[in-house]
């Protein structure tokens, strides 16, 4: 019987509050309760009242009633802060376990200025609540920020969007649950542990070093050619030759040895545990990015050729983030049974 009410519930709630990037906040998605101190204004109104009914106080009725008036006009604009404001949601970045995963929202006002417009993850501390104006007929941006948790492809938490204004004796509230996910990637073993030694004898050199670590030797200055990383294109000298008429881009020369094949592969971290596999991969990963040396990335679920940029990078994440998680769930069940 109580599993049936609690799934009748979360249908019910699930339905008032369906999924969605956007929010609009009307009569059938807004709460209102009296705050504490409202509740405490509550009980001298009835105080006031009952001493008024005793003595027969005239001005104790007026003071009693005005004093109601002006709560119940508070109540009306506490609910009328939040009624007619629409949100929606940039999609979130990705993030690493253990960093925060933050969330930018833009809040749309077709009304007079609203005040006191607070967000936070639904069961946050108050601490936790980020707070803005929205002027009248504008927007206003928000960030929100909330822990990570566990890697792997994660539902965003219901936001809450609450309001006290003006005289904070009511509290108003809507549930907003976006649709969105984030990306969870496993956290990088810190400090980067050096890249696989097979990597550099691949190559037949005894300088593997300088192999993995190209263009870190500066050597001169060149023309631009198609390819060359934006790292190192001299800027000022680039302005200079604008300057005096010429389009011509110069890059640092750096010491480039023969093209290698980076190949960044879920067996070289094999005498590790699996979650510290995936942390020690993506270490790999990102210090490959970081020196601009193409790498591809060789997991049990497929192969991904030799390339670089943030597209390859994010697509390498997400396969390793995907792996990892894979094989947490198995460990999860059985720490369970």
């Amino acid at each position: 019987m109580k599993l049936g009410l609690k799934q009748s519930w979360q249908r019910w709630w699930s339905a008032r509050h369906p999924l969605s990037d956007s929010h609009l906040m009307g009569q059938r998605n807004i709460y209102i309760l009296p705050s504490r101190p409202g509740l405490a204004f509550c009980a001298t109104l009835a105080l006031l009242l009952l001493a008024s009914i005793n003595d027969q106080l005239s001005l104790g009725y007026l003071l009693t009633f005005l004093l109601t008036g002006a709560g119940l006009a508070s109540m009306h604009n506490t609910h009328a802060n939040l009624r007619g404001l629409s949100l929606d949601l940039k999609p979130p970045a990705a993030v690493f376990a253990g960093d925060d995963v933050q969330l930018e929202l833009r809040l749309h006002n077709d009304g007079a200025a609203r005040f006191g417009i607070g967000v936070h993850v639904q069961g946050a501390a108050r601490s936790e609540i980020a707070w803005t104006d929205v002027p009248a007929l504008g927007h206003a941006l928000l960030t929100v920020r909330f822990p990570s948790g566990a890697c792997g492809r994660r539902t965003l938490p219901a936001l809450q969007i609450v309001t006290r204004f003006p005289l904070g004796l009511f509290r108003s509230w809507s549930v907003w649950r976006p649709a969105a996910q984030v990306w969870i990637y496993p956290k990088a073993e810190q400090p980067t542990p050096p890249f696989p030694a097979q990597q550099a004898q691949a190559q037949g050199s005894g300088n593997s070093s300088k192999q993995l670590q190209r263009g870190q030797d500066f050597e001169g200055v060149r023309g631009y050619r198609r390819g060359d990383s934006m790292r190192q294109v001299l800027w000022k000298k680039a302005a200079l030759s604008l300057e005096q008429g010429s389009s011509q881009l110069w890059v640092r020369d750096t010491h480039a040895p023969v093209a290698q094949t980076l190949w960044l592969d879920w067996r070289d971290a094999a005498p590790l545990a699996e979650p510290a596999r995936a942390s020690r991969l993506c270490a790999w990963l990102l210090a490959a990015e970081r020196l601009q040396a193409p790498y591809g990335l060789r997991l049990p679920s497929g192969e991904w050729p030799p390339d670089l940029g943030d597209a390859h990078a994010q697509q390498c994440l997400e396969h390793l983030t995907m792996l990892a998680c894979q094989d947490a769930r198995p460990r999860q069940a059985e720490a369970r049974k």
